[in-house]
């Protein structure tokens, strides 16, 4: 049985403050030992990226979880663009044995055209279903997701978890996965996502749900004498 929970977190040194916001909201909620993994392009040896698009360092390397977990145990998965306002290990409480990947469904056209860094933000099937993974790492689906598989298939087949039946892929409550400025303003999103922008970028400073991610920011330099 697990004592702790595998939490991998997508790292882009562009937003390296997003990270540290993320973690720290994570930790002061939870009531279980947390092991993190920020999914830093300098640390994964045995991945070249191979793919020209994407706007951040970890759009791909995030499949890579379960092959970094040994292909065995459990594993979360989340963009590092977050907050979290419950404890993380509600949301390892879902585990279902009979599903591959857990992730929230969404279904919606979005907003704006673009996001942050100037990034073209289109709409396509499955959008920000693999922002938040839960990871059955050991699940014989998943063995496919090796450091040369992931490197050599395209971002539609990877995101949309093409490699998997339908029936593999298990839903999440929405709430674990509740998107800044796309949604409605929610005091009971478990993780608020701000998939536009973080509150780091000065454009998005003051959008929707922003108050929550500088509260968290503040925590994290709380007793720093600059």
């Amino acid at each position: 049985m697990n004592k702790s929970i595998s939490l991998a977190v997508g790292f882009d040194q562009r937003e390296a403050i997003a990270y540290h916001v993320f973690c720290q909201s994570v930790i002061d909620r939870s009531t279980v030992p947390v092991q993190f993994m920020p999914l830093a392009e300098n640390t994964l040896n045995e991945y070249k990226e191979m793919h020209t698009d994407g706007s951040n360092k970890f759009i791909y390397s995030r499949f890579l979880t379960p092959y970094l977990m040994g292909f065995s145990g459990w594993a979360i998965f989340a963009d590092g663009d977050m907050v979290c306002q419950a404890d993380i290990s509600e949301l390892w409480a879902l585990r279902d044995k009979t599903k591959a990947v857990q992730v929230v469904k969404h279904d919606y056209q979005t907003k704006a055209n673009t996001k942050y860094l100037g990034n073209k933000n289109e709409n396509y099937p499955r959008k920000n279903w693999s922002s938040v993974i839960l990871w059955n790492c050991a699940h014989p689906s998943n063995a496919v997701l090796t450091p040369e598989f992931i490197q050599n298939q395209p971002g539609s087949y990877l995101h949309r978890f093409s490699w998997l039946s339908d029936n593999l892929i298990g839903d999440l409550p929405i709430e674990w996965n509740w998107l800044a400025i796309e949604y409605p303003e929610n005091p009971n999103a478990k993780l608020i996502h701000y998939t536009l922008g973080t509150p780091c970028f000065k454009n998005y400073a003051n959008e929707s749900m922003s108050e929550q991610w500088k509260k968290m920011h503040d925590r994290c330099v709380e007793g720093f004498d600059y």
